[in-house]
């Protein structure tokens, strides 16, 4: 059973929350929490929160399930862009250039890697028949 957290308006743009993303999709949690906590990239400190959110939502969703016995890994994460703060500053001669100060929203789930292989080969063996 997966589970999902969000982080909403993260006052970072998407391309370098993105550049962060990528390097934990499909990892165990256990070794994207190693790659957070040493990496020194702006969104990483955020990403590590939401990663440990969404391991608790997980764990409250199984609650007969051990943490330590479940296998789980990032089996989504996805960075939108959020809304867009628009300022003015001023340029020479009387113009005017626009500062775009963008924000982003940042999807995260993850999975039981054991019942993910079993989901797997299942709609595989319907496929062949």
């Amino acid at each position: 059973m997966e589970a999902v957290a969000r982080l909403n308006n993260v006052p970072t743009s998407p391309r370098k929350m993105r550049l962060v993303a990528d390097m934990i999709r499909g990892e165990s949690v256990n070794r994207a929490l190693n790659i957070l906590k040493f990496e020194p990239k702006v969104g990483a400190a955020r990403i590590e929160k939401l990663l440990l959110s969404a391991v608790a939502n997980w764990q409250s969703k199984n609650e007969d399930v051990k943490l330590e016995e479940a296998d789980l890994y990032v089996k989504e994460i996805m960075v939108d862009s959020g809304r867009m703060l628009k300022r003015l500053r001023p340029a020479p001669q009387g113009r005017a250039h626009r500062i775009r100060k963008r924000s982003n929203h940042v999807t995260l789930t993850v999975d039981n890697l054991g019942k993910a292989i079993i989901q797997e080969a299942t709609v595989e063996k319907k496929d062949t028949k």
